[in-house]
C-alpha cells in the first residue's frame, strides 16, 4: 500500500549535508538573521535610513571618545598611588645644625636597619643639645614618626607623599579600590534603572557631569578621605556611561554593526589605558593627571546635543512620534529617505505601552534563567580577571608594565573576536576564549614559580584570552536581555561582576598559595556551564519587550526541530551568492536535513505556488 504524499512534497528535493559543513551552518545562520530582520519592521526602517551612514559613524565616535577618557577616572588609582619610600621628618636637628646637608641630617637622626639602610618608620628622639654633642655622643632611643614625613627620593607626587599613606596607613590605599567597587554596586543599578525609566540620552549626560564634576573635583581634594569620596561617585558615573552607551550604540545599529562597534569601543578603551600609562610617566603631580582626563569633558558635554535618543527605547515606551522624529532626523544626516509604508508601520502592537519592572526578572521563567546564567558568567569572569591582575602585581613588577603590556595584547585579542562572531557566532566564540583560559589557568597551577619570566608569559596569554571573553559576553548579554530592560539587565549583571571583583580580592589577600588560581580554572568551568544555559543570538533582532513566546522559551537543539524557518526565495538566493556555498544550485523549493548528531536541526521550506516547476516522477515511498 502506497503511503499518500503531500502535494507540495513532490517540489521538494533533499539534500543531505555534512555534519560538520561549517560553510553550511554559517549560511543557515545567516538566513536565519535576515529571516527575523524582514520581520522587524524598526530593522527595516534601519536599513532605509543606512545601517551604518554618517549619522552611525558619528554616533559611535562620539561615544568612543569618553571611553578613552573614562580610563583616567577607572584606572588613575594605580598611578596616583606609586610607591614612595617614607623617612620620619627630623628637620627639629637644623635648629642646631642649619648648614648640615639631607645626607648628614639623616645619619644623625635616624636608626639603621641590620642591613645599613635607614628604618623607615622610626626616629631617634630629640635632645635640647648642640651639634657638636649629638655627634660625639650619638643618639640612642627611638620612637615613631611625630613630626610627619619626607620623602628626599620621590620624583613624582603622589597621594601617597600629598595624604602620608605610610607607617601604618598603607590600608587606606585598598579603601580606594574598594570603595571604586562599592560606587560600581550602587551605580550599576540606579544609572540602569534611570536609563529604562527616562531614557539612554538623558543618562549619557548625566554621567558625563558626573565625570566632569567629580573628576575635576578630585584634583582639588585637600584629605584622602575627600579622594574617596569622590572616587565613589567617579565610579557611579563610570558603570552608568558604560551600561547606557552600549545601550544607545546597539539599539540605533542592525546586525554585524553591533557587535564591531562594542569591540571597537572597547578597544579605544583598553588604548585610553596605554595613553593614561604614558601621561602617569610624564606627568609629575597627580592634581595635573585628574585635570588631564577631566578638563576634555567640557567640550565633550557642548557636543551632546548632537546625540539622538535611542527610537527603540523610544517605541517601547510609546512614544511613536518621537520615535518617527528621531529616525527621520538620522535619515536626513545620511541623506535617505524613508518610504512612508515603513513609517506608518511604526506603531506599538496591542498595549499601548510595553510594561515592565525590575520585579520581571523574578516573575519572567525566561528572563529569570537568562539573568541568573549571564550573572554566574560575569562573576566567574570578573574573579579571574582580578585574580590574573593581582597575580602579575605579586611578581613586584613595574606598575607601568603591569597596566601596558596586558592593555597591548588586548586589542589584537578584541579584534579578532569581529572574526569569530562571524564564523562561530556568540556561544561557541565565548566557549573558545573561556577554553583558552581555562587552558592558561592550568598550565599556571602546574607551572613551577622559577623562572618568573615563563609565569609572566603565561599571565599575559591569559590576559589575551580573558580581554576576548570579556567583550563577546558584553554584546553576548546586551542582545539576549529586551528593550524594555536591558540597562537594568546590565545593572544587574554588573552587580554580579562587582561581587566577583571583591572575591578575588579577598581570596588573594588571605593566601599567598596557588588557591586563586585553582579557584580561576574551577571559575572557568563554571562560566562554560552556565554559558551553554542562554540560546545563541547571532544577528537576530532585538527582542523588545518581556514576553517570550514558546519558540524563544526552547532550547536552540529542540527548537529548530519543531518549529521550521520560513525564508523567501529571494532572500535565500541573495545569501547564497554571498557565501558561495550553494553555487549553481536551483532552490525551487529545498528541504535539507541534517544527518545523525548534527549541530544543524532545521528544515527550511521556500514555497513554490507561484513558481514554474517541473513535475517529478514518482518515488518509491
Amino acid at each position: 500500500m502506497k503511503e499518500e504524499r503531500n502535494p507540495r512534497d513532490t517540489h521538494r528535493h533533499e539534500i543531505s549535508f555534512p555534519s560538520q559543513n561549517w560553510s553550511l551552518e554559517m549560511l543557515l545562520r545567516r538566513l536565519k538573521a535576515m529571516d527575523a530582520k524582514r520581520d522587524d519592521k524598526f530593522a527595516s526602517v534601519l536599513g532605509a535610513i543606512g545601517e551604518f551612514g554618517t549619522f552611525q559613524w558619528r554616533l559611535v565616535v562620539l561615544t568612543f571618545i569618553p571611553s578613552i577618557l573614562s580610563t583616567f577616572f577607572m584606572f588613575s588609582h594605580h598611578f596616583l598611588l606609586t610607591a614612595q619610600r617614607p623617612y620620619c621628618n627630623t628637620s627639629w636637628i637644623l635648629e642646631v645644625g642649619p648648614n648640615l646637608t639631607e645626607d648628614e641630617q639623616l645619619n644623625l637622626t635616624l636608626p639603621r636597619a641590620p642591613n645599613g639602610s635607614f628604618l623607615t618608620c622610626l626616629m631617634y628622639i630629640p635632645v635640647p643639645w648642640d651639634l657638636d654633642s649629638i655627634i660625639h655622643f650619638g643618639l640612642n632611643y627611638t620612637e615613631t614618626c611625630k613630626f610627619g614625613w619626607i620623602y628626599p627620593f620621590a620624583h613624582t607626587r603622589s597621594l601617597i607623599n600629598e595624604f602620608d599613606l605610610v607607617c601604618g596607613n598603607e590600608p587606606y590605599k585598598e579603601n580606594g579600590q574598594t570603595v571604586f567597587l562599592s560606587g560600581v554596586l550602587t551605580g550599576s543599578l540606579l544609572f540602569g534603572f534611570l536609563s529604562d525609566k527616562l531614557g539612554r540620552y538623558p543618562v549619557i549626560l548625566l554621567s558625563l557631569l558626573g565625570f566632569l564634576i567629580f573628576g575635576f573635583g578630585t584634583a582639588f581634594v585637600s584629605s584622602f578621605y575627600q579622594y574617596l569620596f569622590f572616587r565613589f561617585f567617579v565610579a557611579q558615573a563610570s558603570v552608568g556611561y558604560a551600561i547606557c552607551s552600549v545601550s544607545l550604540v546597539m539599539e540605533w545599529l542592525v546586525g554585524e554593526h553591533r557587535a564591531q562597534a562594542v569591540i571597537l569601543q572597547h578597544c579605544f578603551l583598553t588604548i585610553g589605558v596605554i595613553f593614561l600609562t604614558g601621561l602617569a610617566y610624564k606627568v609629575a603631580h597627580w592634581r595635573l593627571l585628574c585635570l588631564l582626563g577631566s578638563v576634555p569633558m567640557f567640550p565633550l558635554i557642548c557636543n551632546i546635543w548632537v546625540l539622538r535618543e535611542s527610537p527603540r527605547w523610544l517605541m517601547v515606551r510609546g512614544k511613536v512620534e518621537e520615535a518617527k522624529k528621531v529616525l527621520c532626523y538620522a535619515a536626513e544626516v545620511n541623506k535617505k529617505t524613508i518610504p512612508l509604508n515603513l513609517l506608518s508601520e511604526l506603531q506599538i502592537p496591542g498595549k499601548k505601552v510595553a510594561k515592565a519592572s525590575i520585579l520581571d526578572f523574578c516573575t519572567n521563567q525566561h528572563l529569570f534563567k537568562v539573568v541568573l546564567a549571564v550573572g554566574c558568567v560575569w562573576f566567574t569572569i570578573s574573579y579571574i580577571s582580578f585574580t590574573l591582575s593581582l597575580k602579575m602585581n605579586d611578581f613586584g613588577l613595574d606598575i607601568y608594565f603591569v597596566q601596558v603590556v596586558p592593555s597591548i595584547v588586548a586589542v589584537p585579542a578584541r579584534l579578532c573576536c569581529i572574526t569569530l562572531l562571524e564564523y562561530f557566532g556568540r556561544k561557541w566564540a565565548l566557549n573558545l576564549t573561556l577554553f583558552l583560559v581555562t587552558f592558561t589557568c592550568l598550565f599556571l597551577l602546574f607551572l613551577p614559580q622559577e623562572p618568573k619570566s615563563t609565569i609572566i608569559l603565561t599571565l599575559v596569554l591569559a590576559e589575551f584570552s580573558m580581554a576576548g571573553a570579556v567583550s563577546l559576553f558584553f554584546i553576548y548579554t546586551a542582545e539576549l536581555l529586551p528593550t524594555v530592560l536591558r540597562s537594568t539587565g546590565l545593572g544587574m549583571v554588573s552587580l554580579a561582576w562587582a561581587a566577583g571583583a571583591i572575591s578575588s580580592m579577598t581570596i588573594f589577600k588571605q593566601t599567598k598559595t596557588q588557591l586563586p588560581i585553582f579557584f580561576c580554572c574551577l571559575c572557568c568551568v563554571l562560566a562554560l556551564c552556565f554559558s551553554s544555559l542562554v540560546p545563541e543570538t547571532g544577528n537576530e533582532s532585538f527582542r523588545d519587550s518581556v514576553e517570550y513566546n514558546i519558540r524563544d522559551s526552547i532550547e536552540p537543539k529542540d527548537r529548530n526541530k519543531d518549529v521550521p524557518m520560513v525564508i523567501s526565495e529571494e532572500s535565500m538566493s541573495d545569501v547564497v551568492a554571498d557565501a558561495e556555498v550553494t553555487k549553481n544550485t536551483t532552490f525551487n523549493a529545498v528541504t535539507i536535513k541534517p544527518e545523525g548528531n548534527s549541530l544543524l536541526s532545521m528544515t527550511l521550506e521556500v514555497p513554490t505556488e507561484d513558481l514554474p516547476v517541473q513535475p517529478l516522477k514518482d518515488q518509491p515511498p
